[in-house]
């Protein structure tokens, strides 16, 4: 899991960040310390060592198949093959051929036996993405892999042995689709065994800096330039951003905004940064603006400073950055405000 980096924050002027980035170790892959995020990730280490089915909930974008490989990695079938699937990528007309194999003849076109998905996870893990969108047909067959362990290939009456972990992705409300016939209970219930929830990118704003970071490092060395800034303005801007697309979205901008970037100033688009005036204020007016800014972040929280729904979270900052700011700038004393800390 990377960690912060110190001398880089939204609401701070420009700064390098390039010599300050550390070596630890990566999460597999997976970037944050958000509070949503290390609560995935105790998830992630406590069902990996078992070999119970897990159902992976979020939106488009979040990461599922990033938690997926760190389920798999984390497991005693690490050593063994993770096979994948996406459930909308696949014709229904051909999905059962897919996860379970066919004989040669089995159907038009079937000129040789072929191995399934489920055949060439045996030991190892199969990951199945958007699982809502599986046939209503199929499902009674995924579910007999997932309680009796066996299947036959399409084409064949010889049944078929695996002893694979299913771990299943959906960004799509599986219960609301039991509801309307959509998708089979018994299925959603074998499925649910340890659920998921992947938090949606606005879900942990703190995390963002972080991610912008990491993808434009990782885009500047594949491009080969040398970026050394990230102006505050600009990662100010993509913190409060919504990110409907969530980190895919995010990795996306940064990708162009490397490939414009002259110099060694990260230049994200115009049309991806809020109008900030057009010139930088002078250091007290951008104090000032800082304190306004504070102020009106606690009013909103009543006062309250840390915690979830508290001011340092909403301003994608640290409890103790937050407080040593507003000592500075005598926000602490104000007497409309009642500071929780």
């Amino acid at each position: 899991m990377a960690t912060s980096v110190s001398n880089i924050v939204p609401f701070e002027s420009q700064s390098s960040w390039s010599d300050d980035l550390r070596s630890e170790p990566e999460f597999n892959g997976i970037i944050g310390e958000s509070p949503a995020l290390l609560q995935v990730l105790e998830m992630i280490e406590s069902v990996a060592t078992s070999d119970s089915t897990v159902l992976l909930l979020g939106e488009t974008g979040t990461g599922k198949e990033l938690v997926a490989r760190a389920i798999h990695d984390r497991s005693r079938r690490k050593h063994q093959a993770f096979v994948k699937m996406n459930c909308a990528a696949i014709p229904s007309g051909l999905m059962e051929s897919e996860l379970f194999g066919h004989e040669r003849g089995a159907f038009t076109g079937a000129v040789a036996q072929r191995i399934g998905r489920f055949e060439l996870a045996s030991q190892g893990t199969a990951f199945l993405d958007e699982i809502g969108e599986m046939p209503l047909e199929l499902q009674p067959k995924l579910l007999r892999v997932l309680q009796e362990r066996e299947f036959e290939r399409l084409g064949s009456t010889r049944t078929q042995r695996t002893n694979t972990r299913l771990i299943a992705a959906t960004n799509r409300d599986l219960e609301k689709m039991v509801g309307n016939n959509e998708f089979r209970s018994d299925l959603f219930y074998r499925l649910s065994v340890f659920p998921i929830h992947i938090p949606a990118l606005r879900e942990r704003p703190e995390d963002i800096p972080l991610l912008v970071r990491h993808f434009t490092e990782k885009f500047a060395r594949r491009m080969q330039k040398q970026i050394d800034v990230i102006p505050a303005a600009a990662m100010r801007s993509l913190t409060r951003r919504r990110w409907a697309g969530n980190i895919r979205e995010l990795e996306n901008v940064i990708e162009r905004a490397v490939i414009l970037t002259r110099g060694t100033t990260l230049q994200v688009p115009d049309d991806e940064v809020e109008a900030i005036g057009p010139s930088t204020p002078a250091p007290e007016k951008r104090a000032a603006i800082e304190r306004d800014e504070i102020v009106r972040v606690l009013r909103e929280t009543h006062g309250r400073v840390a915690g979830p729904e508290g001011a340092a979270a909403r301003m994608a900052i640290k409890r103790t950055t937050l407080i040593s700011r507003m000592k500075k700038l005598g926000i602490v004393n104000l007497r409309e405000i009642k500071v929780v800390a």
